[in-house]
């Protein structure tokens, strides 16, 4: 991550940002605003004090269906660092089965060595593709000629007397980047995979260790090459890679992977709700306290070791999300609640938000359903009081049953459209105007026999 003023977007910023996806949750998008923004500010800090400063982290807490996963999502393109969202409810306390916690620091690692390799590889770009032309050049016309040749106006390259071997290279070079040798197949050599026909057995939750053993043997076991016939633009594109991985230094990508890790990585751990309960009289719950205790040291700042090396976690931004419909946060032990000083409840949605949802975002339900139609050459349209009614009856759902807020709205539409989306292949250019007498007959019927709305919407 760039720590330069220029790139860095102001908290105004991101919340405006995530306004174009998300509604409402105003006060979930500044805490998140003004916990990115620390980032940049704490690099910017005098190095003395620079490690002194740890980063607050954020508990989001609110129903099913408010906008917590989405904000984690949009985060995520926001962020312009190693960014991770992983599940509570997946990790076991260590000696059980099942994946331990340290394996979320070793996924960060590997999200971050990711993304500094393919800006190494975008840095050495221009010249990975002027030394792959060149290695595509060396085939088409070998470097050592015995004579002197000419290439014909077909692209074929014949013996002549009166060339010269450099005019012919860069006339087939002209030839190559003015796209006339685009159908012609060439002959190249690639390097092959060697991986070992061994098969590394180990217990469920330990499969890195698995990875890492076919890692060394496969650098142990020496590299092969083959063949491959494939289109000109196509062998281009495969050396260019070839090149581009020979230009980048992975013992530097992985050392700037290792500092952005450590200095602006960000963990999003959603459903933490799902760990939350003291054990009961029955025995450890191994999903429970257990995997908070595990947590604890790594929040509160611990050193994980990767195969990239060791990643200290101490200034790691953890950012919680939970619905507690069942537990409450008073329920996670008293030392982890204490890692999560920011609190930030996000409301339920009702009626007015629905209409909101339905219509402003970029990728409104809406307009992704108006899209998915079009390919059909089905026009479909929603008029504002057939979006109206259908925030009132989502809203009667989640009244009347389990509320899972904005996700009745899949729901609801999906029932609305099942028979146009059924007859669309049939209706070629065809326009059609969904307005509010069509949506109360095809979901009153349902809507008004409790029992049968209980299951389907």
């Amino acid at each position: 991550m760039s720590m330069t003023g220029a790139n860095v977007l102001t908290p105004r910023e991101i919340v405006s940002e995530l306004d174009r996806y998300i509604v409402g949750q105003h006060d979930a998008k500044r805490a998140v605003a003004i916990a990115l923004r620390n980032r940049w500010r704490r690099q910017n800090v005098a190095p003395e004090l620079r490690d002194e400063i740890a980063p607050k982290n954020i508990l989001m807490i609110g129903p099913t269906g408010v906008g917590k996963t989405e904000i984690a999502r949009r985060l995520a393109k926001l962020a312009q660092a190693p960014f991770i969202k992983v599940e509570a409810s997946r990790y076991t306390e260590v000696g059980y089965v099942g994946r331990d916690v340290e394996s979320i620091i070793r996924d960060l690692a590997e999200i971050s060595v990711k993304m500094v390799r393919e800006e190494e590889r975008e840095r050495v770009k221009a010249a990975a593709h002027e030394a792959a032309e060149e290695r595509l050049l060396d085939i088409l016309f070998p470097t050592r000629a015995r004579r002197p040749a000419v290439v014909t106006a077909e692209g074929g390259v014949q013996a002549d007397d009166d060339g010269t071997h450099r005019e012919t290279r860069e006339k087939l070079r002209r030839l190559l980047r003015d796209g006339h040798l685009d159908e012609r197949d060439v002959e190249i050599e690639v390097s092959a995979q060697s991986m070992p026909m061994v098969e590394v057995f180990t217990p469920q939750g330990m499969e890195e260790m698995g990875f890492n053993m076919k890692d060394l043997l496969s650098q142990v076991m020496p590299k092969k090459t083959r063949q491959r016939t494939v289109k000109i633009p196509e062998a281009l594109e495969i050396l260019t890679q070839e090149e581009a991985a020979r230009l980048v230094d992975m013992e530097a990508v992985a050392r700037e992977a290792i500092h952005r890790a450590e200095q602006s990585g960000i963990v999003f751990i959603d459903e933490i709700d799902k760990i939350a309960g003291r054990e009961s009289g029955h025995g450890p719950d191994v999903a429970r306290e257990g995997v908070q205790r595990d947590l604890l040291p790594i929040v509160e700042g611990s050193t994980v070791n990767t195969k990239y090396g060791a990643v200290r976690t101490d200034h790691v931004l953890f950012v919680a999300s939970g619905a507690f419909h069942i537990s409450k946060p008073s329920d996670l032990i008293p030392e982890f609640q204490g890692r999560f000083p920011i609190r930030v409840e996000l409301k339920p949605l009702a009626r007015e938000e629905f209409i909101r949802i339905l219509t402003e975002p970029e990728n409104s339900l809406t307009r992704q359903y108006v899209a998915l139609l079009e390919t059909e050459n089905v026009r479909l349209s929603f008029s504002e009081d057939a979006v109206a009614a259908l925030a009132e009856i989502a809203a009667q759902i989640n009244a009347r049953s389990e509320n899972i807020g904005a996700r009745r709205l899949h729901t609801v539409l999906e029932r609305l459209l099942e028979e146009l989306s059924f007859n669309a292949p049939d209706m070629n250019d065809q326009a059609v105007n969904i307005d509010a007498a069509y949506v109360h007959e095809r979901l009153d019927p349902i809507l008004n026999n409790e029992d049968l709305s209980r299951y389907i919407l």
